[in-house]
């Protein structure tokens, strides 16, 4: 029986979805705090980056669906922003591992990926579409994060970024469609972008360019 917008979006409410999503605004403003730290900003700008990178995604997707803007509604995204740009800001520099932007982000892209996806599909948007907000949620944080810090957009650099961002995401709708669970379809769609991503991270994995 197929469930009514209303239906699937209460059901989406009650799941454990929510919190993939505290967790991808969390890391997600994580990177945009090492973005922050790494070009030398303030505490001002530590908390304008993180809140940018961390609620960018989410901002453009819900607006393009139809749906109240999340941050808008709720305390907790821009207060776990908050919460992050200061851990970063009082954490020193030598306790970040090489390349932590990019894993914390990774992460974030995974999450957010699958929960732009879900989110899309409650509020039923066909299935292909589902997919490109799932990417679009995952990938504009990081675009704006860049922006900012003028420096080369993450989507541009020669390691795979926006395809583990469309493999979660397409996983999950297909996944869901096919009839796994929520929670099944959610920890592989996640797992599976975020270790094609780890993957490019670490061993530069790239497309092929054009050639001709």
């Amino acid at each position: 029986m197929i469930l009514s917008h209303f239906e699937a979006f209460e059901q989406f409410s009650r799941s454990a979805l929510p919190r993939l999503d505290v967790a991808a605004t969390g890391v997600f403003a994580i990177s945009g705090a090492l973005q922050a730290a790494k070009a030398r900003q303030n505490i001002v700008t530590f908390c304008f980056f993180a809140a940018v990178t961390g609620v960018g995604g989410g901002t453009v997707r819900d607006l393009l669906i139809g749906a109240p803007v999340f941050w808008m509604h709720a305390t907790m995204p821009l207060a776990v922003c908050l919460v992050a740009a200061l851990f970063v800001w009082f954490m020193p520099a030598r306790s970040w591992p090489h390349h932590a932007i990019d894993w914390f982000d990774g992460m974030g892209l995974a999450a957010y990926s699958v929960y732009g996806a879900a989110k899309a599909q409650a509020y039923g948007i066909p299935l292909l579409p589902c997919a490109v907000m799932g990417v679009v949620t995952a990938c504009m944080g990081g675009i704006f994060r860049d922006v900012l810090a003028n420096v080369p957009s993450i989507v541009i650099r020669p390691e795979l970024y926006v395809t583990p961002a469309a493999l979660s995401a397409g996983s999950y709708v297909l996944l869901t469609a096919c009839g796994m669970g929520l929670v099944p379809a959610t920890t592989l769609a996640f797992a599976a972008g975020f270790m094609l991503r780890g993957a490019a991270i670490r061993h530069g994995l790239n497309l092929p360019p054009y050639r001709r």
